[in-house]
């Protein structure tokens, strides 16, 4: 019982001093081209690219969404959409306003 205390002791303060290890980065370029890469993104032979940009504020369509609501062939069902759930004046921009990753 003994040992057992001890390891989830020793355990708990492991977890608790594992975020102060952590290299600090700020919201800048700066600070985020300094982090070094993992050893295995040059070395793998594949890989998935995630598009994830203000187009999935309405989340209504890909990123192809600017393209569908305002470029030479407007989907109908698109631009109904915009119509009915943003002011006549929104653009495209005004999606950044809105774009968090708070529920990623």
């Amino acid at each position: 019982m003994q040992v057992f205390t001890i390891l989830a002791y020793v355990t708990v303060v492991c977890c608790f001093l594992l975020p102060f290890s952590e290299q600090q980065y700020t919201p800048d370029w700066k600070s985020l081209d300094s982090r070094p890469l993992p050893a295995w993104y040059d070395e793998s032979k594949i890989g998935i690219f995630i598009h994830w940009g203000v187009f999935s504020v309405p989340s209504i369509e890909s990123e192809w969404m600017w393209w569908d609501w305002k470029g030479d062939k407007p989907n109908p069902e698109l631009v109904a959409f915009m119509n009915n759930n943003y002011p006549p004046d929104w653009t495209y921009a005004d999606f950044a306003q809105q774009f968090h990753a708070e529920f990623y």
